[in-house]
């Protein structure tokens, strides 16, 4: 079966890289993506270009729709997403976010050559809170946790709508697949050397674009600042779109499947970081971060992301069991944590 991809957020890291994979395979026909970004080189310049549309568009916009029906997409695979809190503009964040996932949802649900809608979540929203221990991995059956990050809180609201939907849609005899993903902190080679991203291991690892904010983040990172529990688990990038084709191209058991995606093994800890990018760790207490994260936000007007509450994360942790994958669908975690984060291996392997 030839198949027609619709993909969200194509000029985003996971979305750009899904492009890039999907279109080599000769089980695919067709991708469409659209972002409101500019497109990216990944897929501009791909050698499977033919197979690829880019809309720049964004999901909360109304002049997509009919285009992207027309192709008659099987499967939806939801990466958009605006990460980065805007500072004093929530309400178009929420806009973005909330109402433009609604779209891509009753889009799937609308259209009968939808058999497949894969929805990417997060670990973050069951919540960093200081009962959380190093020994507690969450489980897929276990609620997440209302927060005042605002990342995690919209991707809680986001996951509730979906379920909301997909109830409504199965009344109405929609007989497609839902799966829902809650990955780590996806990394590799391309996410670690893609010097524009403004991420947590490009700021350890000073390979942020130069800039006053960026080279001031720099210079604060200087050491490795680590509160006494927290950690990390993250999630390789060829991993997730290996993950991506099991959904997509496969017959899979199951009607609405929620999955954490996490490797097994040993998480990554301060030191764990520290080391890895060649630097000292400063130990500090939670109330330190809150502290310095309140003041950067509104110092640099949210510059530096350092928003209300994600101070949480690094200060408590989120441990996530991922094994669940493993035991119903039989899928292998190719990386660990560790090697995830720290080596340089991988489809985008960087020539240092």
């Amino acid at each position: 079966m030839k198949h027609t991809l619709f993909i969200t957020g194509g000029a985003g890291y996971v979305g750009a890289m899904l492009c890039d994979q999907f279109a080599k395979r000769d089980d695919v026909e067709k991708i469409i993506t659209l972002d409101k970004e500019e497109e990216t080189d990944l897929t501009k310049n791909n050698p499977n270009k033919h197979k690829i549309i880019f809309i720049k568009t964004n999901t909360s916009d109304n002049n997509w729709e009919e285009e992207v029906k027309s192709y008659n997409p099987d499967v939806v695979i939801h990466t958009a997403w605006q990460i980065r809190h805007m500072y004093g503009n929530e309400k178009t964040e929420w806009k973005w976010n909330i109402d433009g996932s609604d779209k891509i949802f009753d889009f799937a649900f609308n259209n009968p050559s939808v058999k497949k809608l894969i929805h990417f979540s997060t670990v973050a929203s069951y919540g960093a809170f200081p009962e959380n221990t190093v020994d507690h991995f969450y489980k897929e059956s276990e609620p997440f946790m209302v927060s005042e990050y605002l990342y995690s809180e919209e991707k809680r609201i986001c996951e509730e709508h979906l379920e909301e939907r997909y109830k409504k849609a199965k009344e109405n005899n929609w007989n497609g697949q839902v799966f829902v993903v809650r990955p780590a902190a996806i990394t590799g080679p391309r996410g670690r050397y893609d010097r524009i991203r403004f991420g947590l291991q490009s700021a350890l690892s000073g390979s942020l674009k130069r800039g006053f904010v960026n080279n001031m983040v720099m210079v604060l990172t200087s050491y490795v600042p680590v509160t006494k529990n927290w950690l990390r688990q993250y999630l390789h990038e060829d991993d997730v779109t290996d993950i991506m084709a099991l959904f997509s191209f496969n017959e899979l058991e199951g009607n609405y499947e929620v999955f954490n995606i996490s490797p097994p093994g040993d998480c990554v800890f301060g030191k764990d970081m520290a080391e890895a990018v060649g630097k000292k760790t400063l130990p500090i207490y939670p109330w330190m971060a809150r502290l310095a994260f309140f003041f950067f936000w509104h110092a640099t007007r949210g510059k530096i992301p350092t928003s209300p509450g994600s101070w949480r994360g690094y200060s408590y942790p989120i441990a996530v069991d991922g094994s669940k994958l493993t035991k119903q669908y039989g899928y292998v975690y190719k990386f660990p944590s560790k090697e995830a984060f720290a080596k340089n291996e991988g489809r985008y392997r960087v020539s240092l």
